[in-house]
């Protein structure tokens, strides 16, 4: 075995490995190259081309979603303002229609009185039946309308895609929206022309039965008091209606519910005052009330008043009031009916309407005390030329001349 060699102190090197081959550098015979510049690649075509275009894709997908975004809230904002316009027209419409339908009730109310007392022209009944049909259509019309649920747009969606779809849905919203606004404007109109019809029909109605009231009072002069005045009071506050409404309704009813009780009372008094003495007692409430016109009078008649009646006697008894408007009951015996038209049963009638008649002229004498009201009634029957001593004269003795020049004051 060979020991290895041991490279002395000038070795630089080693000796080849066992087995070893050495390999030359080169294995061609020809000569080594020149060394040069690096030759430069080309640019690959393709892969600059679909950069490029991605690009363009991403860039163009990028102006389309900003476009459907715009667009998108250009067409929400244009229906937003129509909602508000629809929302603003509508509620002018509900008021306009609930005015409506108040007048067409009131007009249904006064047509609908079946015993109108105080008659008023046909026509302007029909005129009023024509306007609450034609207001009540109108009415209809515009309900219909009013029904009718606005679109209400939902969240806005994300993709161009659905963009651009929900915006075509919504500028169709927009247009109906705007033809639904024009219906409802014309439907208001409609309706409020229908209203003033009503109004104006249903005025025409309760003026003429309010005007009427007077000549139907003078009709039923044996009405009672109360029921005078309730008819006066109704005919006023009928005079004082202003708009058709439930109000109004309200008061025409009361107008026609005082003139029935005018009806009522009067046929209760003349069936009272019936019997073989109606006309005698007719013809001297008529009497009186020629003496003191404006108060209201009220009779009754029995046989015995104040004491008197019976064997040619005849009695009065007068009770007044002096609050407004004024009025007075006399009660009369029947006696003073079978004596008339004498001078004794006109003189104590007129003492008695002097009582009466006082309630225009309550500072003209002194009230305090019995002699005193009676000596007047006396004085006022005197100064319209009752002489008779049935005047009060023969009961309660002649009055002071002052009374007399007093009471020609009062008529």
């Amino acid at each position: 075995m060979t020991a290895p060699l041991r490279p002395g102190p000038e070795t630089h090197a080693l000796p080849p490995t066992r087995g070893a081959h050495e390999l030359p550098p080169r294995f061609s015979s020809s000569p080594s190259p020149v060394a040069g510049p690096r030759a430069r690649r080309r640019p690959r075509r393709g892969l600059v081309i679909g950069i490029l275009g991605g690009a363009a894709v991403i860039a163009a997908l990028g102006i389309t979603q900003l476009s459907a975004n715009l667009g998108y809230d250009d067409t929400a904002d244009r229906l937003d303002d129509t909602l508000r316009t629809a929302t603003a027209v509508k509620a002018e419409t509900d008021h306009t229609r609930d005015t409506l339908t108040q007048a067409t009730d009131a007009g249904h109310v006064i047509l609908d009185v079946t015993e109108a007392r105080i008659a008023v022209t046909e026509d302007a009944v029909s005129a009023l039946s024509t306007a609450v049909a034609e207001g009540e259509e109108a009415g209809a019309a515009a309900e219909t309308l009013d029904a009718i649920a606005f679109p209400s747009p939902g969240e806005k969606p994300v993709w161009f895609w659905e963009l651009f779809g929900e915006s075509a849905e919504l500028a169709d919203d927009e247009n109906s929206l705007e033809d639904l606004v024009r219906d409802l404007e014309a439907a208001s109109e409609d309706a409020a022309e229908a209203e003033d019809a009503v109004q104006e029909t249903g005025l025409a109605v309760i003026s003429a039965a309010a005007e009427a009231a007077a000549g139907f009072e003078a009709a039923h002069l044996s009405a009672r008091n109360d029921a005078v005045i309730a008819l006066r009071d109704a005919a006023a506050d009928a005079l004082a209606v202003t708009s058709i409404d439930g109000d109004a309704a309200t008061t025409y009813v009361a107008l026609q519910d005082a003139a029935a009780q005018i009806i009522a009372t009067e046929s209760e008094e003349l069936a009272e005052k019936s019997g073989p003495l109606q006309g005698a007692r007719l013809e001297i409430e008529a009497f009186a009330r020629s003496l003191a016109p404006g108060v209201l009078l009220e009779f009754d008649w029995s046989p015995v008043v104040n004491g008197a009646g019976y064997n040619g006697s005849m009695g009065g008894y007068t009770t007044w009031w002096w609050d407004d408007p004024g009025r007075a009951n006399i009660e009369l015996s029947d006696s003073v009916a079978e004596q008339w038209p004498a001078e004794r049963s006109k003189a104590l009638v007129a003492h008695e309407v002097g009582h009466a008649i006082s309630v225009k002229c309550q500072d003209m004498y002194d009230s305090s005390t019995q002699d005193s009201i009676e000596k007047w009634a006396t004085a006022w029957a005197i100064s319209m030329g009752y002489t008779d001593d049935a005047n009060g004269v023969w009961a309660y003795g002649y009055p002071p001349q002052e009374y007399i020049d007093a009471a020609a004051g009062c008529r």
